[in-house]
């Protein structure tokens, strides 16, 4: 398992459906189409998804190596 981040890159939205698929190892896909079913139930779905949206933290960009003179 890795840490809960959301990824600079292979995300859709908010990344939050690929950062839980990450760090749990499940697929991402299947992360996402339950993510868009759960909407047709009544719930704070959405609510949710937006507060992971900003409490989970991105991917930090690495850092630029410099080259040595």
């Amino acid at each position: 398992m890795s840490e809960l981040r959301r990824p600079r890159t292979g995300r859709l939205i908010g990344g939050v459906c690929a950062a839980l698929a990450d760090r749990f190892g499940w697929n991402v896909t299947l992360v996402r189409l339950l993510a868009v079913l759960s909407i047709f139930i009544p719930g704070p779905q959405v609510i949710f998804y937006i507060v992971a949206w900003i409490v989970i933290p991105g991917e930090q960009q690495p850092e630029p190596v410099q080259p040595s003179a």
